[in-house]
């Protein structure tokens, strides 16, 4: 027999339910910790799909064919939808996928061939005739709406999408009206909404059915503040439009006139002050959205308004963007450094004539954009892009356009030359180390990480990196590789000449033993770097500048296929030759 304090022992570690609690909840899971009042409000609220409709989407039978990042393609086939109308004489429209776990607006990141209302797809099939394609409620396309991520590894994020997108099963999404649109967006985004869906799928895999299945007090519509959702996602649009990988960014938030300051550590600490105050807004905004949700299903006894910081899905808060268990002093470092980081960034992108300090937006982003192109838009630039879209990133001043000297010109601009030494050291005390060895080690494998190993700045690379130079796809002619090649052979010139200077050092009698013993450990040094680059010129560059049919880039089909095309004369990245159909 079980004595009264064991049976109390035992209650601490067993939750008990009846199974009428179960089957109140939509699917019956065995959602044992739920509540009676929230099986309750299963059992008696309207579902949300009563007002409004929840779909999943197309099914293009092939992501990889089919669907790119932005980035990769010409923006010039691309229909940003800014108005209500979509111009569909283009082949590439936005596409909600999910992506990672983000609230109230953002992950618009890429777009879908749908050419022709989507013939390609909508006719692609397998090698026995089969239709591999499901183009899915195709009556919601292009329809303002809430997006979701299918799969997540944290919490419901529900987004507000104005792109007017096509959506697939990964972003499923529903369709409000507009009086609608902000009461569904700020229940979706209340952590009550989480509630609900781990109590019918405890997976984290947020499918149509369970968001169709939430309740809604439909008596609380009419009485819903707008106000502080539309605040929420407002902030949250700029914010994710601060950054280059978003199709609407216009500039970097350190050159606002806002923020921008006489020096660079100055406009930091402005901006990080901006931020700070925007991150704590919205988390007092949130916690309001949740206690009106809260009250409005009588569950304040039972659940908290309050929201981490770490919850605020805003990009420049670090709590949220780097996670983990960082102290606050590791979190201002990483961020400052990251900060510092996209100024380089933004800095390599007016070098290329992607940007302009002159004019907001993207300036040169379609297929063989040229500096003529470049100049037609800003003929008197405040900073002159590269003519020949290449860009030498050396360890070294060899050459008078080499990035981290474009840099240092860049930073002039945009600062001063009065400030310019304090501001470069600010920069480097950012990085961790001075700006060309950022450059050097760095700078590619950011930009890889950012672009999320679908570059649009790629770096041709000597197997050892005695010689890397930079170019910007969208500027890609067929003659690039033949301009990379004209830069190895005179950078070879410029070391072979290095090396006979140092040998006279070597047999110089005027020569002191301390300087001939350095010049010797030099020799050796160039001596190994003019057999690579010998080797790198004789088996992959020429071979690749002679070879017409490989130079041959379309930007349709995306980095993936044309990186390939050019290696192994391109600085090597893991995984992009790995198979990512899906």
């Amino acid at each position: 027999m079980m004595n009264q304090k064991n049976q109390k022992d035992m209650n601490k570690y067993f939750f008990w339910a009846t199974a009428e609690n179960f089957k109140k909840v939509p699917g019956s899971p065995i959602a044992y910790w739920v509540s009676k009042k929230v099986s309750d409000i299963f059992q008696n609220g309207e579902r949300l799909d009563s007002i409004s409709p929840v779909k999943v989407g197309l099914q293009t039978g092939s992501n990889e064919k089919f669907v790119r990042e932005w980035f990769e393609v010409s923006v010039a086939k691309t229909s940003f939808c800014s108005s209500s109308e979509h111009d569909f004489h283009k082949k590439w429209f936005p596409y909600n996928k999910g992506g990672e776990y983000r609230k109230w607006y953002g992950n618009n990141e890429n777009v879908v061939n749908w050419e022709k209302d989507g013939s390609e797809i909508q006719s692609f099939t397998d090698e026995n005739g089969k239709l591999r394609s499901r183009p899915q409620n195709r009556d919601f396309y292009f329809k303002e709406s809430i997006s979701w991520s299918f799969v997540s590894s944290s919490y419901f994020g529900a987004r507000f999408s104005d792109t007017r997108a096509i959506f697939d099963v990964g972003g499923s999404s529903a369709f409000p009206d507009e009086k609608d649109k902000y009461f569904l967006t700020g229940l979706l985004c209340s952590s009550l909404s989480h509630v609900f869906m781990t109590a019918m799928n405890p997976t984290l895999n947020f499918q149509v059915g369970n968001v169709a299945s939430i309740p809604i007090v439909t008596n609380q519509r009419e009485n819903f503040n707008t106000l502080c959702c539309k605040q929420l996602i407002d902030a949250h649009k700029v914010d994710w439009n601060s950054y280059e990988t978003a199709w609407d960014f216009t500039s970097l938030p350190l050159l606002y006139p806002d923020h921008r300051q006489s020096t660079l550590m100055a406009s930091f600490q402005r901006l990080r002050a901006y931020w700070q105050a925007i991150s704590q807004e919205m988390q007092q905004l949130e916690v309001e959205n949740n206690r009106i949700f809260i009250e409005a299903y009588g569950l304040k006894d039972e659940l908290t308004a309050d929201v981490p910081l770490k919850e605020i899905t805003l990009t420049c808060n670090p709590h949220y963007r780097y996670g983990g268990d960082k102290t606050e002093v590791e979190l201002e470092a990483q961020l400052q450094a990251d900060t510092m980081a996209e100024f380089l960034s933004y800095a390599v992108g007016c070098m290329f004539g992607r940007y302009s300090l002159d004019k907001p937006g993207l300036v040169l982003a379609n297929q063989g954009d040229t500096l003529a192109d470049y100049l037609h838009q800003i003929p008197e630039p405040s900073f002159m892009p590269d003519e020949d879209n290449v860009i030498p990133l050396l360890d070294g001043d060899w050459f008078a356009d080499d990035v981290t000297e474009r840099f240092r010109t860049f930073l002039r601009v945009t600062f001063g030359e009065q400030h310019y030494e304090e501001n470069l050291a600010f920069i480097e005390q950012s990085l961790g180390k001075d700006v060309r060895k950022y450059f050097i080690k760095d700078f590619y494998a950011d930009h890889v990480k950012r672009y999320k190993k679908r570059p649009i700045y790629w770096l041709f690379a000597s197997p050892k990196g005695t010689f890397s130079a930079l170019i910007y796809l969208h500027r890609y002619r067929p003659d690039t590789v033949s301009v990379v090649l004209q830069y190895l052979r005179d950078f070879q010139k410029k070391l072979a000449s290095r090396l006979d200077y140092l040998q006279q050092v070597g047999i110089s009698t005027s020569s002191s033993q301390a300087e001939k013993t350095r010049a010797l450990k030099e020799i050796e040094t160039l001596k190994k770097q003019l057999v690579e680059l010998d080797n790198y010129e004789r088996d992959v560059l020429y071979p690749l500048a002679s070879d017409t049919k490989r130079l041959s880039l379309d930007l349709d089909d995306g980095v993936k296929v044309n990186y390939l095309r050019l290696s192994p004369a391109l600085k090597k990245i893991a995984g992009l030759d790995a198979k990512s159909e899906g």
